[in-house]
């Protein structure tokens, strides 16, 4: 394994961290007041701050880093851009400002692999021109959909075309005014072998039948202005060409979307634990109590030591499954995949509970706290909770010993 950075991630990762740290940043506070400062109907508008940033981070050549191919992306591949991801983590504005931000990038990636021309005029070029942004509606509310297989919702093939009907849920980026398309995932064959009944369909945000139900709400925020939309589509039509690399070939994107987009989570992750650990840091040296500082009072110490571990460890796991998805793909690196969606979530959640405790009262108060806090914990069940990512370790982990698949 090598995990050493190419000249040109260095390049990207230098001006990553001072982008992040000299103008994102600092312009959180605009953000959250450009945003507050909105009525209900407003606060779902972008601030302005977002396209300032934008246009700073496109002239730094700062854009689109996540895609490997040089055709659309700056040719980082996935042990290149972990680094620079990690950067972006710092900060809740970076992947937008950066044009990293899921579910975009996922969203991107399949159609740049699996589009059709007329699919990436329509829908990829101005996604990464930063122009629109994208949903990605697969989860159900009526069964767990962390088994894609037990999906209800059907886009079924009628003549020229496909017709969709089920209800989505906590399909993100749905309330955002600029999504103009969202990618929907259904049942067309559910007589076909499991793996080849679903279908991927573009579907434009203001295609007759498609009618959001309600905003989702994470921990009592509703995530403005871009937001988590429970959908219905009902009787959505639409020309059969709208279904991306064919019908019966959802899960293989599916798949295919799923590793690049959870692995690009666990390297944003890391990122927002080493601010989350500054903050300990901080508090732990400034703040006096029973005449000394807290750094010296009680497990102190042991607990910054821990998270300066554990955020390491979770790097370089983040590292080796980056080098395995560029060297074997996404089938021969689904342990390393899975193994570091479970840990990079948990070592970020533990890090700001510590930085929370470490604040006493005002860490209950405190906004950015609260904020990694909420990514943390949401990150554990985004794209597959714990529980399936440990059985699939535990799976291919027993599987070198011939026992049965459960």
């Amino acid at each position: 394994m090598d995990f050493a950075h190419s000249e040109s991630a260095q390049k990207y990762v230098e001006l990553a961290q001072s982008f992040v740290a000299e103008r994102v940043v600092p312009s959180e506070a605009t953000y959250e007041q450009q945003l507050v400062h909105s009525n209900d109907w407003t606060r779902w508008r972008i601030p302005p701050i977002v396209e300032e940033l934008k246009a700073e981070a496109r002239a730094l050549g700062l854009w689109n880093l996540f895609l490997p191919d040089l055709e659309y992306g700056a040719g980082l591949d996935n042990r290149d851009y972990a680094p620079v991801a990690e950067c972006t983590g710092r900060s809740f504005l970076a992947p937008e400002v950066m044009n990293c931000n899921a579910p975009d990038t996922g969203n991107a990636e399949v159609l740049v692999k699996y589009g059709s021309d007329v699919q990436k005029k329509r829908w990829l070029e101005p996604l990464l021109a930063g122009e629109i942004r994208s949903g990605f509606a697969m989860t159900e509310p009526e069964v767990a959909s962390s088994d894609a297989t037990n999906m209800q919702a059907t886009c079924e093939v009628v003549g020229d075309e496909v017709v969709l009907n089920g209800r989505k849920w906590w399909t993100s980026g749905a309330g955002d005014p600029r999504c103009a398309f969202l990618i929907f995932m259904g049942v067309t064959d559910p007589e076909a072998e499991r793996h080849q009944r679903h279908s991927m369909v573009l579907v434009p945000r203001d295609a007759p039948g498609v009618n959001t139900i309600r905003m989702l709400p994470v921990f009592g925020q509703l995530d403005e202005p871009h937001g988590h939309a429970e959908i219905a589509f009902e009787d959505v039509r639409l020309p059969r060409d709208s279904i991306i690399a064919g019908p019966g070939r959802g899960f293989e994107i599916a798949q295919g979307r799923l590793g690049p987009g959870r692995i690009h989570h666990c390297m944003r992750a890391i990122g927002a634990a080493e601010r989350a650990l500054e903050r300990l840091c901080e508090r732990a040296l400034g703040r006096v109590a029973f005449g000394k500082p807290l750094v010296n009072l009680g497990a102190n110490r042991d607990i910054i030591a821990e998270s300066r571990m554990a955020i390491d460890q979770a790097r370089l796991l983040t590292l080796r499954a980056a080098w395995a998805l560029d060297t074997v793909g996404t089938f021969g690196a689904l342990v390393d995949i899975s193994a570091i969606k479970v840990v990079a979530p948990n070592v970020l959640q533990k890090v700001v509970d510590a930085a929370i405790q470490i604040h006493g009262g005002a860490g209950m108060a405190d906004p950015e706290l609260a904020r990694l806090a909420a990514t943390a914990r949401a990150l554990r069940i985004a794209d597959g909770p714990d529980e399936v990512h440990r059985g699939m370790v535990a799976r291919l982990e027993l599987g070198k010993y011939g026992r049965p698949r459960a």
